[in-house]
């Protein structure tokens, strides 16, 4: 597979997981048909075992998220601004701080822009709460899987 090639299916799985923030956006399934692209072009045996890799914990995500809450965001009042702030956060830690980053960044992303929106730490801290019981831990769930499957991809094509 060509630079240019791999270059695509890179944005492809950042655009899906920008397709996790964003609610009616099949992010989780954007992110596999960048794997399957790239495994189905790349046919080596470190390809398939990122590809058999990410289906499993792409289910094993999906089945978690009927155990937890469902998303009700924007009942909750959580503005876009907030999540979407997280998920940035998350996404640049977890590339800073392999899968502990993805945490530590949705949840300082969360707060930072909730404080900023709110003026005050304890208001700020109360909302970032109330987002995650409203459903961010389904977004940091799904966001945490894809960025996972991103990792191994990456981790293939550098040093596969």
């Amino acid at each position: 597979m060509g630079v240019w090639q791999l270059l695509e299916v890179g944005l492809v799985m950042l655009l899906g997981l920008f397709g996790v923030l964003v609610p009616g956006v099949p992010g989780q399934a954007i992110v596999w048909a960048a794997v399957v692209w790239w495994a189905l072009t790349d046919t080596t045996g470190p390809a398939w075992a990122v590809l058999a890799g990410s289906t499993a914990l792409l289910l094993i995500a999906q089945s978690l998220k009927l155990v937890l809450p469902p998303r009700r965001l924007k009942e909750a009042g959580v503005p876009r601004r907030s999540l979407l702030t997280g998920g940035v956060a998350a996404i640049v830690g977890f590339f800073l701080v392999p899968v502990v980053g993805a945490v530590a960044g949705f949840l300082g992303g969360l707060y930072g822009a909730e404080r900023v929106r709110l003026g005050s730490h304890g208001a700020g801290w109360t909302s970032a709460r109330t987002v995650l019981r409203a459903g961010g831990y389904s977004v940091l769930m799904e966001l945490l899987a894809c960025l996972l499957v991103v990792g191994a991809w990456v981790g293939v094509v550098i040093w596969g």
